[in-house]
């Protein structure tokens, strides 16, 4: 898909920039458009997305810069979160992949040579930089990730300077560049139907930190490459261990349940930034909330419960409402889900198996490739042999009803978690009130220290730390 220009070089993304080559630009953002409407849908297919973006989205030269968990699902996601034709950069190995390969150089990607693959090939990275910087003073959007590898810390990891280098550069050549943080908040990365969260931050003006001279040059990409950084962590969650995350996450639920308000993502981040303070501040202190809110949260999970569920009060009319709503559910909806059960096994089947070696960064990666050609195979299959069988008569309707089927037994399959939730805590909650009771004054107690330890670390919080002192009521 690279085109050879005559004014010099790749054009940026691997598109031509000069007169006489509009066709194969043409043919690069029709393969850019279809490749970007497939991998969108098939990823809100796969996880349950959720943007919290600006509604506009950033104009001119722009670059994307993420955290980079979850291997290739992290620059998939960016086809969810901008509609611009974006130049991404990717790690060499990549190219050199069947299928990967092919749709990177197709894209119009960027191979980056990294030391740890290839310490020769290093020296080819000048030409990946050029052309970066030069997507850019073209008015071009790039993505990548300066952590420089995917990984399932719990933390960012320090970041390569390249990001700064690529983006001072394109600037001093009077390209008016911003970098974008982008956040990915995973539930758990590695699940199918899974939450993940893509979160854009503030864009940061990279003409601010243009250097005064050639000597300063340095100084610029260090300080450019912190705030990178710091645009990073303020909208990602930054934890010292994984063992922190059920607390941050029962910490905020308790707080929504005391404040009668929906969960916050934000505030959630100012959980984990003030959990840090706390433990190093106060340890013994720390200690005693920590082992009473981990027994709290054990207690929960026997009875399959969050905090919400304890200020559910049970009535005659709502409960039969819910029971026969669910009861004509089951009846209309169960045989449906029953034959896409037997009809998706095999394509739900096989991801799980080809990842089941697969290290956890690229679980995801692989089970999401591996069902995204599956499934598409399997419709074919389905379709054919049902048309080999009895012909168009019977061919067509499969061909036609597959995707709405395969949507609806995923649609039922959420909606029979949820009711086998609802159902666990009426049985456990709703008809043992002493127990219940129990646990709403726990609850109640915990929500209040909860809210004074608030109060004691939002002045100590950064800039995330404002919206938490409006919700506190401060």
């Amino acid at each position: 898909m690279r085109t050879h220009t005559a004014c010099g070089g790749f054009g940026p993304g691997g598109q031509g920039l000069c007169p006489g080559r509009e066709r194969p630009v043409y043919t690069a953002r029709v393969f850019y458009s279809i490749v970007r409407a497939v991998v969108a849908l098939a990823l809100r297919l796969f996880y349950r997305v959720k943007v919290n973006a600006p509604p506009a989205e950033p104009e001119g030269p722009v670059m994307f810069v993420g955290n980079h968990p979850n291997g290739l699902i992290d620059p998939a996601l960016v086809f969810i979160l901008t509609r611009r034709h974006v130049t991404f950069l990717a790690k060499e190995p990549l190219f050199r992949l069947p299928v990967i390969g092919w749709l990177l150089k197709g894209l119009g990607a960027l191979p980056v040579y990294r030391k740890q693959d290839d310490p020769s090939q290093m020296g080819k990275n000048e030409g990946t930089l050029d052309a970066a910087r030069g997507a850019l003073v073209a008015g071009r959007a790039i993505t990548l990730f300066p952590e420089g590898k995917s990984h399932s810390e719990p933390s960012l990891a320090e970041l390569k300077t390249g990001a700064a280098r690529i983006a001072l550069g394109a600037a001093k050549q009077g390209a008016p560049v911003r970098i974008v943080p982008v956040g990915l908040t995973y539930a758990d990365k590695h699940l199918f139907h899974s939450e993940v969260l893509i979160e854009m931050g503030s864009p940061i003006e990279v003409t601010d930190f243009l250097p005064a001279d050639a000597a300063a040059e340095s100084e610029s990409v260090r300080r450019l490459t912190e705030r990178i950084a710091e645009g990073l962590r303020s909208v990602t969650l930054n934890l010292d261990k994984w063992e922190d995350l059920p607390l941050i996450q029962l910490a905020e639920q308790l707080f929504a349940f005391r404040k009668k308000e929906a969960r916050d993502t934000e505030r959630l981040r100012n959980w984990a930034r003030g959990l840090q303070l706390f433990r190093s501040e106060q340890p013994e202190r720390f200690e005693r909330v920590r082992g009473e809110m981990v027994s709290f949260l054990r207690r929960l999970e026997l009875v399959r419960a969050d905090p919400t569920d304890l200020a559910l009060e049970y009535r005659t009319g709502p409960v039969a409402r819910f029971v026969v709503k669910n009861l004509l559910l089951l009846a209309f909806g169960l045989p449906l889900f029953a034959l896409g059960l037997g009809l998706f096994y095999v394509p739900y089947l096989l991801p799980r198996w080809a990842s089941r070696k697969a290290e956890l960064d690229i679980q995801a990666t692989v089970k999401f490739l591996v069902a995204l050609v599956t499934s598409l195979v399997w419709w074919g299959a389905l379709t054919v042999g049902a048309w080999l069988w009895r012909g168009a008569p019977l061919g067509l309707p499969v061909l036609l009803g597959v995707p709405p089927l395969a949507l609806f037994t995923l649609y039922f399959s959420d909606r029979w978690q949820v009711l086998l939730h609802d159902v666990a805590v009426f049985f456990t909650l709703g008809s043992r009130g002493r127990l219940k009771a129990r646990l709403l004054t726990e609850g109640e107690r915990l929500a209040a220290e909860v809210e004074q330890l608030a109060g004691e670390y939002q002045p100590r919080l950064d800039q995330g730390g404002a919206h938490l002192a409006v919700v506190a009521g401060r």
